[in-house]
């Protein structure tokens, strides 16, 4: 299928990091985390409605293929289209490979391609892309939105996807993937890790180890979300599986400046947690 996507982050992860009692952060962190939920949530609602959730309108076998593939390139991130600041045309969309047989792509001229980042952060193409980034948003998104609070938390997701995705595109511009539509939200949720990281430096994460027949053990951050940044950054020179990795990587990079700039003043980085509890 001609697309590219931001793969999903890596899974069977569970976080523990609790803020620091009677600090403004932990004032923070016992709200509702609205802003991580409701990103999970619209993702979550556009798989339901779309052609690659349960929804019967789109058909099956080829039919929902080829649904797919228009529904990618109608609400997707098109590089070649953000950098000419205007859709495909019929030709162009031609010239792509179709996802099944007598699949045509139909020209959107009514598609403005400076808001389809945004769009494209809430498509994704299966429920394993799906649940791959929405677990990791779970997990890491409630501690990153209570440091930083709600508001400079869905900013910062939403500019952090945006800059990954044109980003991309700037890297992209010339090449076959340039026409091809970016869906996901690998990009914004790559950032929160990166976040994370800037904002938890001394956390521990329990992680399934699927080399020890997956059993839990805790390790540092730094350590884990150090290695899975060192992979994507490989991956960027590997590439060839229709994954976007360099949308991580620029993600995860924009991220740990965003939080460095947006933290709130006073906040400390990464303090020892007075309720004794791993932070």
């Amino acid at each position: 299928m001609s697309r590219v996507r931001p793969r999903g982050m890596l899974t069977g992860m569970v976080l523990s990091a609790p803020a620091r009692a009677g600090s403004p952060a932990a004032e923070r962190a016992a709200r509702t985390p609205v802003a991580s939920y409701l990103l999970i949530a619209l993702a979550a609602l556009a798989m339901l409605l779309g052609p690659s959730g349960p929804n019967p309108l789109y058909g099956s076998g080829d039919a929902r293929a080829c649904a797919e593939q228009r529904y990618e390139h109608r609400w997707g991130a098109v590089p070649a289209e953000l950098l000419g600041g205007r859709p495909l045309t019929a030709a162009q969309l031609s010239a792509l490979p179709p996802a099944a047989p007598g699949c045509v792509l139909p020209a959107t001229p009514g598609k403005i391609p400076e808001l389809s980042v945004l769009t494209a952060l809430f498509v994704h193409a299966g429920w394993l892309h799906l649940v791959g980034n929405l677990l990791f948003l779970f997990v890491f998104g409630p501690a990153v939105e209570a440091r930083l609070g709600r508001v400079r938390f869905l900013v910062g997701y939403l500019a952090i996807g945006y800059l990954a995705t044109y980003g991309y595109a700037l890297a992209e511009a010339g090449t076959p993937d340039a026409v091809r539509a970016l869906v996901g939200a690998s990009g914004a949720i790559a950032g929160v890790l990166g976040a994370f990281l800037r904002l938890y430096p001394r956390a521990r994460v329990t992680a399934l180890v699927p080399a020890l027949l997956f059993l839990p053990l805790r390790f540092p951050a730094w350590l884990v979300l150090g290695l899975w940044f060192a992979l994507q950054f490989w991956s960027v020179t590997s590439g060839g599986d229709g994954v976007a990795y360099l949308v991580h990587v620029i993600g995860f990079v924009t991220g740990w400046l965003f939080a460095w700039a947006a933290r709130p003043a006073g906040d400390t980085l990464g303090a020892p947690s007075r309720t004794g509890v791993a932070q």
